[in-house]
């Protein structure tokens, strides 16, 4: 419901100036927003339900997925949503106020530079959130997982545990590395887009 939410304020603000900016607001706000709305908590919903440890023990099991998830994918995913989508949606709710449109952003030097430190900045972002997705996630989910329970005085301090599913996770993760990647293309490539209509309009003057 919060995804929509946010899809809906993006799309109701001023559109990017450029054919890139507003493919990219259709892919950031469509199929990413679907991809992990929808496909991710069919895979991620119950993990935590079907996450078991030998011995098969509930405290053990939550102790050991708690280690296994320090934060879970969903959650993650959803707050790299919201803050990559964070200034962009600044530019454009300032662009609405002020009854700035395309052609102006295109125009006026000001506003073309702001606009591109905005995609600039939502670049970072999204590097920033690749790299903690490798560290905290990795590239495979293993189907077996070694717990470190000794803090819980166990009579065996590494424990195995099962988790459900590895293979459509590992499939998953790499789909999300894929449109992290896609994403920041789409960006660069929207600041060369920007740059080169910009220049146009300067040599049409």
């Amino acid at each position: 419901m919060s995804l929509n939410y946010i899809k809906n304020f993006y799309e109701g603000c001023v559109k990017p100036p450029t054919v890139i900016g507003q493919f990219h607001t259709l892919f950031f706000g469509s199929v990413r927003m679907f991809f992990l709305g929808v496909l991710g908590f069919a895979v991620y919903g119950n993990e935590a339900l079907h996450f078991s440890c030998d011995p098969d023990k509930r405290e053990i099991n939550l102790f050991c997925y708690n280690q296994f998830r320090p934060i879970t994918p969903q959650v993650f995913w959803a707050l790299q949503l919201v803050i990559v989508l964070v200034p962009g949606a600044i530019f454009h709710l300032y662009a609405a106020c002020k009854s700035i449109n395309q052609e102006c952003i295109l125009q006026k030097p000001i506003y073309t530079v702001i606009y591109i430190l905005s995609v600039l900045l939502r670049i970072s972002l999204e590097v920033i959130a690749f790299w903690l997705q490798i560290h905290l996630f990795g590239f495979q989910v293993k189907a077996l997982y070694l717990c470190d329970a000794g803090s819980l005085g166990e009579k065996f301090t590494i424990i195995k545990c099962m988790v459900p599913e590895h293979f459509e996770k590992t499939i998953f993760l790499i789909a999300m590395y894929t449109f992290t990647v896609i994403t920041v293309v789409l960006c660069v490539a929207e600041v060369f887009e920007i740059i080169f209509r910009r220049f146009c309009f300067l040599i049409g003057q």
